[in-house]
C-alpha cells in the first residue's frame, strides 16, 4: 500500500446500523504506524463490530476507512489481504502447528524454503518451536494462542486486528502471554487494533485507548490522559474513578476553584469559573484515610468526615467504602494499612485527597 503523511488508519464518520438500531458510531479516530490502539468498553459496547468493520467482514452503513492513506472500499478482497485477525477461540486446522503458522504464507504464494523459515522465526518468538510437530488439537488454550498470533504476525500484515484474545484463558496464562505481546509489537513496530473489556490489558498494550460505550465512541486519547480526564461520567466509572459528587463551583482564583457538595467544602485544580455546577471526580487510590475526624500529618486539602460502610479484600488492596452525608465513597489502601487502622463498619474516618488529583466533569 502506498505510504503518506496521512494517519496510518482513518476512521471518519462510520455508522453501523443493524436494522433501525445504531450500533457504532464513531465522528473520527486516527492511529499512527507502530502503534496500538486498545479498544476498551463493557460487554456490548459495539467494541466486535467495530473491529470486523474494520476488517470489512461486517457492512458499513456509511463512513470511511483509509488505511496507508488509502479508502479501504476500493478494494475490500485487497484489504482483507492486509489484515490478519485474531479471535478469542483460536481456528486452527487439524494439523500440526508448524502447518498452522504457515498457512497464511501459502495463501500469499510465499515458496517452501522462504514459508518454513519465516514460520519457524515465529515460533521462536512466541516460544513454541518446541511444539512445531505437535497437531494443534493437542494444544493447551495458551499454546493454541501462541499459534493464532505466530501465524497472524507471519504475514507481516498492514494491520493486525485482536478480539479479546485472552478472555478464555486463565490469570497465569493470560498475564504471560499479554507481557510477551508487549514485547513483540514494540520489537516488531506492528500496528494493531486490540479489543478488550479488561483495562488492565488496554492500559498494558495501548498506545491510544479509545472507550466505546452504547456503539459511541466516546473518548480516544493516550492512556493516562483518559484515567486523569475522562470524557464524562460513563467513561469515569468505566476507568475506575468511582467517586463522582456533584456540587457547585462557588469561587475560582488562579487555578484553584472552591466547590460547594453535599459532602463538604472541597478543592480542585481548574480553570472552570463560579457558578458552574460540576461533577467532581477521584480515583479511589487518591484518597487517603485517617482515624477519627481530625487527621494529623495530612496536606492534602480535601478533608472529609466519613463512616465506613464495609472493607472488602481487593487483591493486596482493601477497598473501603464509606459514607460522607449520604454520598458513597471508595478508597483503595494496602491490606496493611486497613489493618493497622483496624478499619471496621462503623467506624468514623476522614478522606483525604489533594486538590491535584481530581477532575472536574461540567454537568
Amino acid at each position: 500500500m502506498a505510504e503518506t503523511s496521512a494517519p496510518f488508519l482513518l476512521v471518519e464518520s462510520l455508522k453501523i446500523h443493524r436494522g433501525n438500531r445504531l450500533v457504532v458510531d464513531v465522528p473520527r479516530l486516527e492511529l499512527a504506524r507502530g502503534q496500538t490502539l486498545a479498544v476498551a468498553g463493557p460487554n456490548g459496547a459495539g467494541k466486535s463490530t467495530f473491529l470486523l468493520a474494520l476488517a470489512h467482514l461486517l457492512p458499513v452503513t456509511s463512513g470511511i476507512i483509509r488505511l496507508a492513506g488509502e479508502d479501504t472500499r476500493k478494494d475490500t478482497t485487497r484489504t482483507r489481504q492486509h489484515c490478519a485477525l485474531v479471535l478469542q477461540e483460536p481456528l486452527l486446522l487439524r494439523a500440526p502447528v508448524a502447518e498452522n503458522v504457515a498457512i497464511g504464507l501459502a495463501f500469499r504464494g510465499i515458496y517452501k524454503g522462504e514459508k518454513e523459515k519465516i514460520a519457524a522465526r515465529w515460533m521462536d518468538i512466541f516460544g513454541i518451536r518446541h511444539l512445531a510437530a505437535r497437531d494443534a488439537s493437542r494444544l493447551s488454550g495458551g499454546e493454541a494462542q501462541r499459534v493464532s498470533l505466530a501465524r497472524a504476525f507471519a504475514t507481516s500484515p498492514d494491520l493486525l486486528l485482536l478480539d479479546e484474545p485472552f478472555s478464555s484463558l486463565d490469570a497465569p496464562t493470560r498475564a504471560s502471554l499479554l507481557d510477551d505481546l508487549q514485547s513483540i509489537l514494540r520489537e516488531s513496530g506492528q500496528t494493531a487494533v486490540f479489543i478488550t473489556h479488561n483495562l488492565d490489558e488496554a492500559l498494558v498494550l495501548g498506545d491510544q485507548l479509545a472507550v466505546f460505550m452504547d456503539g459511541q465512541l466516546r473518548q480516544v486519547d493516550e492512556p493516562r490522559a483518559v484515567l486523569n480526564n475522562p470524557a464524562d461520567t460513563a467513561v469515569a466509572e468505566f476507568v475506575g474513578v468511582e467517586n463522582v459528587l456533584p456540587g457547585t463551583i462557588t469561587a475560582s482564583m488562579n487555578g484553584l476553584v472552591e466547590i460547594d457538595s453535599p459532602a463538604g467544602s472541597l478543592e480542585a485544580v481548574s480553570t472552570l469559573v463560579a457558578g458552574r455546577t460540576v461533577y467532581y471526580c477521584v480515583r479511589p487510590e487518591d484518597i487517603t484515610l485517617f482515624s477519627g475526624e481530625t487527621p494529623r500529618g495530612s496536606s492534602a486539602r480535601n478533608q472529609l468526615a466519613c463512616t465506613v460502610s464495609r472493607v472488602l479484600p481487593s487483591g493486596p488492596l482493601a477497598r473501603v467504602e464509606m459514607r460522607a452525608d449520604g454520598l458513597r465513597l471508595v478508597s483503595l489502601i494496602t491490606r496493611h494499612s486497613a489493618a493497622e487502622m483496624g478499619l471496621h463498619a462503623g467506624m468514623r474516618v476522614t478522606a483525604c485527597f489533594k486538590a491535584s488529583t481530581a477532575h472536574l466533569l461540567p454537568r
